[in-house]
C-alpha cells in the first residue's frame, strides 16, 4: 500500500491510519510526498474551513483527502474507519476490504469536543488512559481534560515536591473504595472490584493509588497528539487540595486542616509561601503540556477557614478586599497573571466567572442551576465549554432519558445570548468523576453509548441531528463494533414497563429493546438473573402481584444492568372525604437537614413553611434542604394514573398512606415512574425530598401515550 502526503507534518496521521489498518494490511506501507500512483493521498490545503473539517473522495483508483489542518485528517481517518466493517478491529486472517465510492465534505459544529477523566478518586494507568483516548478519537472528540489532583489523590510527579506522589498518590481504602467493593458483591458485578495492580502493602498497610511520571505524561501527550487530541491538565485549587495539604500542611491556614461543613479545607492564600508552591507546581505542569490552556479548577471552595485565619484577613486588608469571596477572586486573578506571564491561558470551573478574569480565560460551565454563568461569561468575551451536570456528568446513573437529554441539548439555544455572544460558546464536554468507578470496564459501561451522543451534538448542526429513534438505529452497527472491540457498553434500556405497574384483573409484560436481538433473562423470586435464568422470548401474562428482575446480556455473555419492576394487582383505591375546607396547593415544610434518608427529615429543625402549586423546591429554600410536602391529590375520574418523580438527591412518594415511589438515598438525578389505580376524588399525598448538592425535585403526570405532562395544580390541595 502506498500513501502520499503533501507535507511531512502529516506523517503521524499516516502512522495512526496504519495502526487502525494493522489487521487489514498484510504488506508494508510506503509513505511518500509524491501524489502520483498512490492508493491514498493526504493534501494539506487552506480551504478556509473550520478546524477539523475535511473533504474525502473515494474512487475505484484511490482515496484522496483534503483538510485545512492536522485535525481534519484525523477526522477523515475516523470516517474511513467507520466505512470499513467492524472486523478490522481484531486480528485474524487478512481479508480484502473495500471502501464504498463516496464523496464526503464534513465539518464539526464546535471546535471543543471534550471529555474529562478524573484520575484522582480512582487512578488509571497509561494503557487505560490511552484506551480512553482511542475511544475519543473513534468518535471525533478532540479535547482531553485530565483531572490530576483532588482530595483523594495526587496523580502527577512534581519534582520540586516529591511527597506529592511518594505519599499523596497513595491512600488506605476510603468510603468510596469500600462502597465499590460492596456493590461488586451486592450486584454480582466485577466492574466494581478494586484492581489489584493499583494496591500495594507498605508497613502492613494496604494502600491504593498510583501516579504518572514525567515520562508517562510525555508519552500520553504524544499519543493523544497523534490522534488529534489536545490534553488539558487540571490541578484543582484553592479547594479540593487535601492530597497536597496532607503532605505539606503548611499550605493550609494554621491549625485548620480537615473537612468543613461541605468541602475540604482549602489552601491559605494569605501565605506568600503557599502562592509560591502553587506557582512552582504550575511551572512543571506548563513544561509537560504543550497546549496553550491549563485548567485551574476553582470550584467548591470551603471559605470558613479564611474568616478565622489572621493571614487571610491580613491579605484581605492589604489588597483592599471586602470578603472571603473576594479573596478567592483575588487568588484566581493572581494565578491567571502567572499563567499569562508563562505563555498559558487559564480555564476554570464556572464558580470563577465573576472573579474578574481577562477575556483570555475560558469557563467550564458545569452547574446546571447556575444559569447566569453562560451569559455572564460570553458577555465578558470569555470562551465557554458547556458541560452542565444534568446532561454531561457521565458518572451519573443512566436511565431511559440519558441519551435523549444529550441529543436534545444545544448550548446556543439560550435566548439571552446575542449572535455575537454565541460565538464564544467553544463547545461541549462530558465529565466523568470517578468516586464510584474503580475499573476501565465500569468507565466503558458509563460512557458508551453516551459518548456517541455527545459526539453527535458536538459535530452536527441542530437541523441535521437525528431523532432518538434514528439515533438508536444508527447505534446498531456501533454496538457491533463495540462487541468486536470487547467494549463493555451499556445495553439500551428495556422498554414497556415502569418501576411500579398497576393492573386490576390481568396484564402482560411486553418488553422491547432498541438493540435488536438482545438476550434478556429474568427472575421473579428476588434473585439476580444469570445466564441460567429464564429466557424472555415473548410477552408474559401476569395475574397476581409479581416482582420481576430483568437483565440483558451482550453477545459475549457479559451482563448489563439488572432492572427491577413490580406489577401490582389491586382494585381502585377509595377516595377520602376531606376533614375541612381545602385550599389550593400542597403544604411544604423546610427542615435544616443534612442526611441521606427521607425518613430522617422531620427530626431536623424547621426553617420555614410554604405553599407550593407543584411538587418542587420553593424558591426561598436554599442550603441544607429537607422538604416534606403534604396534602391531597384530587383526580377527576376512576383510572390507573402514572407519575414520574425526578429528584437529585433522594425523594419518596406516599399515596393513600402507601409508599408508592422510593427514590431515596443520595444520588445524581434519577427518575422513577410509578402507577396506582385510583377512584375519582381526594387521595392523601406526601412527598419527601432532601438535597446533598443536587437541587432537583419534580413530579409529572404521564399520559397513555407515555408522554409527560404537567401535573395540574388544580389537583393539589391542602387543609
Amino acid at each position: 500500500m502506498k500513501i502520499g502526503v503533501s507535507d511531512q507534518s502529516l506523517f503521524p496521521a499516516v502512522g495512526y491510519l496504519q495502526e487502525i489498518l494493522r489487521n487489514v494490511i498484510s504488506s508494508s506501507v510506503e509513505v511518500t510526498t509524491d501524489q502520483n500512483q498512490v492508493d491514498m493521498y493526504f493534501q494539506l490545503k487552506d480551504t478556509g474551513g473550520k478546524p477539523g473539517s475535511y473533504k474525502l473522495e473515494s474512487t475505484p483508483e484511490s482515496v484522496r483527502v483534503e483538510a485545512t489542518d492536522y485535525s481534519g485528517f484525523i477526522s477523515a481517518i475516523t470516517t474511513i474507519r467507520q466505512l470499513l466493517p467492524a472486523t478490522i478491529e481484531v486480528q485474524g486472517e487478512k481479508q480484502t476490504y473495500s471502501i464504498p465510492a463516496v464523496q464526503i465534505e464534513d465539518a464539526p459544529r464546535f471546535e471543543w469536543r471534550g471529555f474529562m477523566l478524573d484520575a484522582s478518586r480512582h487512578f488509571w494507568n497509561k494503557d487505560e488512559v490511552k484506551h480512553v483516548l482511542d475511544l475519543m478519537s473513534l468518535y471525533k472528540l478532540n479535547k482531553f481534560h485530565w483531572h490530576l489532583s483532588d482530595d483523594q489523590g495526587w496523580r502527577i510527579e512534581i519534582e520540586k515536591y516529591p511527597l506529592l506522589t511518594e505519599k499523596g498518590a497513595w491512600r488506605k481504602f476510603n468510603t468510596q473504595d469500600r462502597t465499590c467493593m460492596a456493590r461488586a458483591k451486592e450486584e454480582d458485578n466485577t466492574d466494581f472490584l478494586i484492581p489489584e495492580d493499583k494496591i500495594r502493602i507498605v508497613e502492613g498497610d494496604t494502600l491504593y493509588g498510583g501516579y504518572y511520571t514525567h515520562d508517562d505524561i510525555k508519552e500520553i501527550v504524544a499519543y493523544a497528539a497523534q490522534r488529534g487530541i489536545d490534553v488539558i491538565p487540571e490541578i484543582d485549587m484553592p479547594g479540593h487540595f487535601l492530597a497536597a495539604i496532607g503532605q505539606y500542611p503548611e499550605l493550609a491556614c494554621d491549625g485548620l486542616i480537615g473537612w468543613g461543613e461541605t468541602f475540604s479545607s482549602p489552601i491559605c492564600p494569605g501565605k506568600d509561601t503557599t502562592l509560591e508552591f502553587c506557582r512552582n507546581v504550575f511551572k512543571e505542569i506548563f513544561e509537560l503540556f504543550p497546549y496553550e490552556y491549563v485548567h485551574m479548577g476553582g470550584d467548591e471552595v470551603e471559605k470558613a477557614n479564611w474568616k478565622k485565619c489572621p493571614l487571610c484577613q491580613k491579605r484581605i486588608r492589604t489588597e483592599k478586599l471586602g470578603s472571603v469571596e473576594e479573596l478567592q477572586a483575588w487568588f484566581v486573578r493572581d494565578m491567571e497573571k502567572f499563567f499569562l506571564a508563562n505563555g498559558k491561558k487559564l480555564i476554570g470551573w464556572d464558580e470563577v466567572v465573576t472573579d474578574g478574569l481577562s477575556s483570555d480565560a475560558a469557563i467550564t460551565w458545569w452547574r446546571s442551576w447556575a444559569k447566569d454563568a453562560l451569559p455572564t461569561a460570553t458577555a465578558q468575551k470569555q470562551k465557554v465549554i458547556a458541560c452542565p451536570n444534568e446532561h454531561f456528568y457521565f458518572d451519573y446513573a443512566q436511565d431511559q432519558n440519558s441519551v435523549k437529554k444529550i441529543l436534545a441539548y444545544d448550548p446556543c439555544a439560550d435566548e439571552r445570548l446575542s449572535p455575537e455572544e454565541k460565538k464564544y460558546i467553544w463547545g461541549v464536554q462530558a465529565n466523568l468523576w470517578a468516586e464510584w468507578i474503580p475499573t476501565m470496564k465500569r468507565i466503558e459501561y458509563l460512557i458508551v453509548p453516551r459518548m456517541i451522543a455527545l459526539s453527535e451534538i458536538a459535530w452536527t448542526e441542530p437541523a441535521a441531528k437525528p431523532s432518538l429513534e434514528e439515533f438508536y438505529r444508527q447505534l446498531v452497527p456501533q454496538f457491533k463494533r463495540m462487541d468486536v472491540m470487547r467494549v463493555n457498553y451499556r445495553v439500551p434500556d428495556l422498554q414497556g414497563f415502569y418501576k411500579v405497574n398497576a393492573f386490576i384483573d390481568e396484564t402482560a409484560v411486553d418488553l422491547t429493546c432498541p438493540l435488536p436481538g438482545t438476550e434478556i433473562r429474568y427472575t421473579t423470586d428476588g434473585s439476580m438473573p444469570t445466564k441460567e435464568s429464564a429466557l424472555y422470548d415473548g410477552a408474559l401474562e401476569v395475574e397476581e402481584t409479581t416482582d420481576f428482575a430483568f437483565r440483558t446480556f451482550r453477545p459475549d455473555g457479559s451482563p448489563s444492568d439488572v432492572v427491577r419492576t413490580k406489577y401490582v394487582k389491586a382494585p381502585y383505591a377509595e377516595a377520602v372525604t376531606a376533614p375541612a375546607a381545602l385550599q389550593s396547593g400542597l403544604k411544604a415544610v423546610w427542615h435544616d437537614f443534612r442526611g441521606n434518608l427521607c425518613a430522617d427529615i422531620e427530626a431536623a429543625p424547621v426553617k420555614g413553611e410554604y405553599v407550593v402549586e407543584s411538587v418542587s423546591i420553593p424558591e426561598e429554600v436554599k442550603g441544607n434542604i429537607g422538604l416534606v410536602l403534604t396534602g391531597y391529590l384530587e383526580v377527576p375520574a376512576d383510572g390507573i394514573y402514572t407519575f414520574a418523580l425526578l429528584s437529585d438527591d433522594g425523594s419518596t412518594l406516599m399515596l393513600d398512606g402507601e409508599l408508592l415511589g422510593d427514590n431515596d438515598g443520595a444520588h445524581s438525578p434519577v427518575e422513577i415512574i410509578v402507577q396506582k389505580a385510583l377512584k375519582a376524588g381526594l387521595h392523601p399525598i406526601e412527598v419527601r425530598y432532601f438535597d446533598c448538592n443536587g437541587g432537583v425535585l419534580q413530579m409529572e403526570l404521564v399520559n397513555e401515550k407515555g408522554e409527560k405532562e404537567v401535573l395540574p395544580s388544580t389537583w393539589l390541595k391542602h387543609e
